[in-house]
């Protein structure tokens, strides 16, 4: 099987030696992503909504480039760095993620590159045409 590095402006740049999300077989691997700005670079800090919502655009841009969307996701990963934001961060990522919602795992971390609060990873299943 032949991997796929897929790059794109949507979402911000690799801040180290990992490509931004992979195409692997019918399945798209997409590295964390966090509140970032994609033009800049510059980091987001903001509430956890605040934060959560850059991140699935950011999200978006991946899925968006590598031909797929939020209806493809069928695992995702929440990294938190306080639990107590999980209700907040929740709200807004049920916005994204029509019926049926991917499988998720959500987890607290003792910190997040740059300062961030929340940190999203996902994997979507795109079958080829």
């Amino acid at each position: 099987m032949t991997r796929q590095a897929i790059s794109t402006t949507q979402a911000p740049a690799a801040i180290g030696p990992y490509s931004q999300a992979i195409v692997a077989g019918d399945f798209v691997f997409c590295a964390g992503q966090g509140a970032l700005d994609p033009a800049t670079g510059a980091v987001e800090l903001g509430t956890v909504e605040e934060e959560t919502e850059r991140t699935l655009r950011n999200v978006a841009g991946l899925l968006d480039a590598a031909g797929a969307s939020f209806a493809d996701v069928v695992k995702s990963t929440v990294f938190l760095t306080d639990m107590d934001d999980f209700t907040a961060m929740n709200g807004v990522y049920a916005r994204y993620f029509p019926d049926p919602p991917p499988a998720r795992s959500t987890v607290a971390v003792k910190a997040l590159p740059k300062g961030i609060k929340v940190e999203i990873e996902v994997v979507a299943y795109k079958p080829r045409p």
